[in-house]
């Protein structure tokens, strides 16, 4: 009966040993979260080893991307004065290094025309915007020639030379934060802000 004995303890035993060592192995390394506000593939991210919990804030709102400009361009919220109201005029997306309105683009600046068309009481600044690639001054003389394309095409249809200003920030207020075409196609564009007469 000793060997019986002997054997059951050691068995025993052994899984005591491999219990106690699945208990000691460290658990897996907690993920970081992107600091709040961070877009894109060129967010910071936090160090693993920090001990960094994610919290959700009541009054924060996810952002979401459609799948490409062309689709369905994102307007963030314009900049409108207590007077005017709410614009749902869309932003225009330009190709690499032009100022001409696409095709699919004249539909979105056809419908920002009917909104202004709507409501004749109301000035819109356009600003023009480009990606990061290239220098300064280039992106913000690109950047007004986008602002200008697009104004002379509203005029063109009837909307009053006097009612929309231009800018251009150049590369300056990018829409998207990142360093690949998934951001700077984004960041191709001109935005409209609203104001009253």
């Amino acid at each position: 009966m000793q060997p019986f004995t002997i054997t059951r303890v050691l068995y025993t035993v052994g899984i005591l040993v491999g219990s106690l060592a699945l208990l000691g192995c460290p658990k897996r390394p907690e993920v970081a979260m992107a600091a709040p506000g961070a877009v894109g593939p060129g967010a910071a991210m936090a160090p693993a080893t920090s001990a960094v919990k994610p919290t959700l804030k009541t009054a924060e709102v996810p952002v979401t991307r459609p799948a490409s400009p062309a689709e369905t361009p994102i307007k963030p919220a314009p900049a409108v004065t207590p007077a005017a109201e709410e614009s749902a005029l869309k932003d225009i997306f330009f190709n690499f290094d032009d100022a001409t309105i696409l095709a699919d683009q004249k539909k979105v600046a056809d419908q920002d025309f009917d909104w202004l068309k709507a409501h004749p009481s109301l000035k819109v600044n356009i600003s023009g915007s480009c990606d990061e690639r290239g220098t300064e001054e280039y992106n913000l003389a690109l950047g007004e020639r986008r602002a200008a394309s697009v104004k002379d095409y509203l005029v063109a249809e009837g909307i009053s030379a006097d009612r929309i200003t231009t800018i251009s920030y150049g590369k300056d207020r990018p829409f998207v934060m990142g360093h690949d075409e998934n951001a700077w196609k984004w960041n191709r564009r001109d935005h409209f802000s609203v104001a009253a007469k």
